[in-house]
């Protein structure tokens, strides 16, 4: 098993020799990485690698000669010798295609087909399936299941998201909050937001006023303490953000932004979302479920001079968009886009920002579905597409 990856390596032209090698194998003899995938990898890392300008090479080799195997923990010694882990056979029976392989196998034809093939499948089948194209199952490439392929699918018994082709999840999935107090990265975020504000007096006057002071000091000839209301800025927001599922690609980012945004503006309320803006969003991910707020009360209680900022990859189906009952993880009435126009109809002031690089936008469709429809004020999640994205909301 390790001469191949050994061959493989030196085709890499990682620079490994047969003594080290021989380390790696007696490293393994003494029981250091037994039933352990990790512990293999820093195992065979720390006695093949000598210069660290090649473990981006040796990384890339072991990830595609070990696909398919995670590190799972296990004790050497209550294991037998020649029992092979459940959990390794599991991992072994998903599906890996090549790019050739993905192109031959073909969608059902539209999310009306795929959801009415469905039912049929739940009715016929009676017990457990692995491999195949048809049934629910494992390790297939049917369009129902779980560690398989298929270009438009329902995914079903799947801890995580592995090719993002799933037009609806079965599973019930739990995210998390944002975090308001992560501490910035970067000063860039705060300085960009700073373009978007309007500065006002408002308030009991509590702020010394300085200039007055001086002023009516020397005209009364005794000290004459004046002070004024302080200066605030004035910009309402009403922030939207995507969570969960390709989007915790991007957590880091959009907490600083979510931070930042909280600590420059008074009047600033947040909401999230999944994928697409439907007919309720939530406040907190831990009762997203229970705790809603219907979107046509935000229509309702904000006011048309709200700035209203979408923050998501905008990465999914096009049927979450454009197809009522299209939502990925429950039955919605209303599409995706008919609530995105309300919004969008309502608020002056509306803009999307993308945590995806821009060069990548053309190549996935609901990015660019979710741009025409934002009247193409989208930008991408950079110190250059905040300033651009602040200026079109100052307007």
């Amino acid at each position: 098993m390790f001469i191949p990856f050994f061959l493989k390596l030196k085709e890499a032209k990682v620079p490994v020799t047969l003594r080290e090698f021989l380390s790696l194998l007696e490293g393994m003899e003494e029981g250091i990485a037994d039933y352990d995938v990790e512990a293999f990898y820093y195992l065979a890392r720390t006695t093949l690698i000598k210069d660290e300008r090649f473990i981006d090479r040796f990384d890339q080799v072991f990830a595609d000669y070990f696909r398919g195997v995670e590190a799972i923990g296990g004790n050497a010694d209550a294991v037998e010798a020649t029992a092979i882990p459940e959990e390794w056979l599991r991992k072994l029976a998903e599906r890996h295609l090549t790019e050739e392989e993905r192109r031959e196998i073909e969608a059902l034809g539209g999310f009306d087909k795929l959801m009415e093939t469905l039912r049929e499948r739940l009715a016929e089948q009676k017990g457990r399936h692995q491999g195949g194209s048809k049934w629910i199952g494992t390790a297939g490439t049917s369009p129902f299941g779980a560690y398989g392929y298929n270009p438009e699918g329902v995914r079903i018994g799947q801890e995580t998201s592995r090719h993002r082709r799933a037009v609806k999840v079965w599973d019930r999935r739990d995210f998390q909050n944002l975090d308001d107090s992560v501490e910035l990265g970067t000063r860039n975020i705060k300085v960009a937001l700073k373009r978007l504000r309007r500065w006002v007096r408002e308030g009991a006057a509590e702020e010394l006023d300085l200039s007055g002071t001086i002023r009516s000091t020397a005209e009364h000839g005794y000290l004459d303490v004046q002070t004024r209301p302080e200066r605030r800025n004035a910009v309402k927001l009403l922030m939207f953000f995507d969570v969960g599922g390709s989007m915790d690609d991007h957590i880091r980012v959009v907490e600083e932004l979510f931070s930042a945004a909280r600590s420059e503006f008074r009047h600033m309320e947040y909401f999230y979302f999944h994928n697409c803006l439907y007919e309720g969003v939530w406040k907190d991910n831990r009762r997203r479920r229970v705790d809603i707020t219907a979107t046509t009360d935000l229509i309702r209680t904000f006011g048309p001079d709200y700035r209203v900022v979408f923050v998501g990859d905008a990465s999914m189906s096009p049927y979450e968009i454009n197809h009522p009952g299209g939502s990925v993880e429950h039955w919605n009435k209303e599409s995706g886009e008919t609530w995105l126009a309300r919004m969008t109809g309502h608020f002056r002031k509306c803009i999307w920002l993308n945590p995806v690089p821009e060069n990548y936008w053309g190549h996935t469709t609901s990015i660019s579905i979710i741009r025409r429809l934002m009247s193409d004020r989208m930008y991408p999640l950079t110190l250059g597409g905040l300033e651009r994205a602040t200026k079109e909301l100052s307007r």
